[in-house]
C-alpha cells in the first residue's frame, strides 16, 4: 500500500503576487528609518520594480483600508492601549507585516 505524501511548498508570501509594482505601507513618525526597512525586501523577478509607498502618521488608525490592499506593511511599535486593535488591522490590511520597536 502505498501512502500519498501531502505536497509542502516552502515559498514566500510574494512568490505568487503578479503586481509588478508592490504596494507598502509605512507608519511612524520617522520615515527615513522605516524606508531602510525595505532594504534586501525580495524581489520576485530580475525586471525593474518601483514600490508603491504610501505613509501613515503614527497613531492614525487603519481601519480605513481595505482587505489586502498593501503587499508589505512596516509600522512602529504601538502603545501597548492600541496594540491589540492596530495588529488586528495590520494583518487584516496586509499580506506580510512587520513591526519595528521603537
Amino acid at each position: 500500500m502505498t501512502a500519498l505524501r501531502p505536497l509542502i511548498r516552502l515559498a514566500p508570501i510574494t512568490a505568487d503576487l503578479t503586481q509588478r509594482n508592490p504596494k507598502i505601507l509605512l507608519g511612524g513618525k520617522h520615515q527615513p528609518t522605516l524606508l531602510r526597512y525595505l532594504d534586501g525586501w525580495p524581489r520576485r523577478t530580475g525586471r525593474p520594480s518601483a514600490f508603491l509607498i504610501q505613509f501613515v502618521e503614527d497613531g492614525d488608525s487603519l481601519a480605513r483600508f481595505a482587505n489586502n490592499s498593501f503587499d508589505l506593511a512596516v509600522i512602529q511599535a504601538p502603545s501597548a492601549a492600541d496594540a491589540n486593535e492596530v495588529i488586528r488591522h495590520l494583518t487584516r490590511v496586509a499580506r506580510q507585516g512587520l513591526i519595528a520597536r521603537r
